[in-house]
């Protein structure tokens, strides 16, 4: 390594210590962050209150109404037995709500209907600090329907009576859940058309909470309800209705709201494809099925059976069926519950997840809840379940920022894949040695029709140099899953949500560095600084590795040069409103990339590159069976 490298070297060092120092904020400069961050903090939130104030004041204005025409119409108890026969006491009543509070969850659930009205994941927060609420309570709807005595009856109907580990429960209607299981009950019971519940028949849901489990096990129960449900019936059908509610700052055209469902004995599949957009539609599900979630970028809300629904019809869409000012898609799903109506009493067994996309605590329920996560296709999805994320998470668990997680792993992974960038480099220097040896094959046959010469001289140059100019090519495909996977992955980790790192608060969204207050088609209305970065070093390598590659080309590669450079400039649009982790990655592996191509400059010196092809000819080199018929071919095609 001779003087020049060496202050090179020291030169970028320093380069980048001192633009790290210069990046580091000052005391100042943080406290007037914070400030900033809790003025927007604050402003935010006003502005929430506000807009709740006012759809708390029409969702009043709305129930006064239905109040109204409820007193006016209000059904007499003979209006009541013809409608809801042996459920007529238990179809009124007065509502209580009840919360369950464990470590990471908080649900609202409802005696009327008996249902999960909403859940708040107390581990995180909205991307504006608000409290991270599942769907809306206001419009959300559970229901189980079925027939008895002819009668189509809907639980939502019904008022149920609570239990707490068996007994009626009385008490504060706020409940945290202790070291044991809780067990709550909700139940309807029969009248035998009287005025006289009966405590041996009834219909009861079961909820047990565990202290620290995202799941709740869900069960559906019939006691002595064989001469009240036909016999005839061999499924109970539930309708369940979600709102869901903007938890982040952008949408992820990649991986937004959608429904994902799991057959028994086959793979996960969704409603709009593995890509998660926004799309509308409903589907039929004409086989047994293990489990229905509505997703979101980062959360989902699950319905697992244990033993399989036989059916479903899942759909989404944007109705706006609520004022809510943080409305996002409304998701519903019809699903046919196992029943077998000659059984005195007959047990559902299920499950609802309500938790975060992390593969790490999906995984462990062993029911592929973590195939929502969009880790790519099979392969893809391999190299990111079983490398990316494990090296991601060991990263993680010192405790650095994610930014300073993201740099190591772009380090370990560029060393990773050196061999095969060192293996394409020197593809390349070979066939720039090369180049004036090919010039001379060219002006010898300079006619068209000395083609097949052209082409045999050149290709017999390379067999004897022991060089190829497609070397270069498989290290490069090699290369490309990796990226692949990488781009799959940083969007859809949750461990990169609301991860501030230098100028961006949040690396699993976009950086906005400049608000432009009008939009730019294909780009936004935004300027992201790490995307904006991200597309400079990427016309920089273009254009160091254009001139690396000038000796090698030939004509008619201006187009492919011109593509080349337009290329960045299209993925500038693209991740403008993307991750800005992603930008930031891609980025450093620019930047990487450009202290490998110096160093394989120095380790490869062309005068010595070029002794070692000399001797390489004068070898003698043996042909292959594919060689000697390339060669006859060639020949035959001469002659003709």
């Amino acid at each position: 390594m001779n003087k020049n490298s060496i202050i090179g070297i020291i030169l970028i060092i320093g380069i980048l210590v001192g633009y790290s120092i210069w990046m580091t904020p000052s005391k100042e400069e943080i406290e007037r962050q914070k400030h900033y961050r809790d003025s927007i903090y604050q402003a935010n939130r006003e502005r929430f209150i506000q807009d709740s104030i006012r759809f708390v004041e029409a969702q009043k204005e709305a129930e006064l109404i239905v109040a109204q025409q409820d007193n006016n119409a209000q059904m007499s108890g003979v209006a009541l037995r013809d409608k809801y026969g042996v459920f007529a006491t238990v179809a009124e009543g007065v509502e209580h709500i009840y919360t369950i509070e464990n470590d990471v969850l908080k649900m609202t659930l409802t005696s009327k209907g008996g249902y999960v009205k909403t859940v708040e994941l107390k581990d995180y927060k909205t991307w504006d600090s608000l409290p991270l609420i599942g769907f809306d309570e206001n419009t959300s709807k559970f229901s189980l329907s079925f027939f008895a005595s002819n009668r189509n009856i809907n639980t939502i109907d019904l008022f149920f009576t609570p239990y707490l580990n068996g007994e009626v429960y009385n008490g504060d209607e706020n409940i945290v859940v202790g070291e044991k299981p809780l067990v709550f009950n909700f139940r309807a019971n029969a009248d035998d058309y009287s005025n006289e519940l009966n405590p041996n028949q009834y219909i009861e849901f079961t909820y047990t909470v565990t202290k620290d489990e995202y799941m709740v096990d869900f069960d559906v129960k019939t006691v002595n309800m064989k001469n009240v449900i036909a016999s005839n019936t061999n499924f109970l059908t539930i309708d369940w209705y979600v709102d869901l509610l903007k938890q982040e700052k952008a949408v992820d055209r990649f991986n937004g709201s959608n429904i994902y469902y799991k057959f028994m004995s086959d793979d996960v599949e969704s409603l709009s494809g593995d890509r998660g957009g926004e799309k509308d539609g409903e589907k039929a599900l004409r086989s047994n099925i293990k489990w229905l979630s509505f997703k979101q970028r980062f959360f989902s809300y699950s319905l697992i059976s244990k033993d399989g629904f036989n059916s479903a019809v899942v759909g989404m869409k944007s109705d706006f069926r609520t004022n809510n000012p943080r409305y996002l898609k409304t998701m519903y799903a019809s699903v046919d519950v196992p029943f077998d109506g000659f059984q005195e009493n007959n047990t559902m067994a299920m499950q609802y997840y309500f938790g975060p996309n992390s593969l790490k605590i999906m995984d462990k329920y062993g029911i592929d809840l973590d195939k929502q996560i969009p880790l790519g296709g099979k392969f893809v999805g391999w190299i990111n379940r079983y490398i990316v994320v494990n090296v991601f998470n060991w990263l993680g668990s010192y405790g650095w920022n994610y930014g300073i997680v993201i740099l190591v792993l772009t380090i370990i992974i560029k060393i990773a894949l050196m061999p095969f960038a060192f293996k394409s480099y020197q593809s390349t220097a070979k066939m720039r040695v090369l180049k004036p040896e090919i010039d001379e094959i060219n002006a010898k046959f300079p006619d068209e029709k000395d083609n097949m010469k052209k082409q045999q001289a050149v290709m017999e140059l390379y067999r004897k140099a022991g060089a190829s100019p497609t070397a270069g090519c498989l290290p490069m495909l090699l290369q490309l899953p990796i990226l692949w996977a990488i781009f799959r992955f940083f969007p859809a980790s949750i461990e990169l949500r609301q991860q501030p790192f230098l100028w961006a608060d949040d690396l699993s969204t976009y950086d906005s560095v400049l608000d432009l207050g009008f939009n730019i088609p294909f780009y936004g209305d935004h300027v992201s600084l790490f995307t904006l970065l991200m597309t400079i070093t990427t016309i920089l390598y273009t254009y160091i590795n254009n001139k690396q590659m000038a000796a090698t080309q030939q004509q008619g590669m201006k187009g492919m040069k011109v593509m080349m450079y337009l290329m960045p400039i299209m993925f500038l649009g693209l991740f403008n409103s993307y991750s800005s982790g992603l930008s930031y990655y891609y980025m450093l592996v620019n930047i990487i990339t450009f202290l490998q191509m110096y160093l394989f400059r120095i380790f490869m010196d062309d005068e010595k590159l070029r002794k070692k092809i000399e001797l390489a000819k004068q070898r003698p080199v043996k042909k292959s069976a594919f060689q000697k018929r390339l060669e006859e071919l060639q020949k035959q095609q001469q002659r003709r």
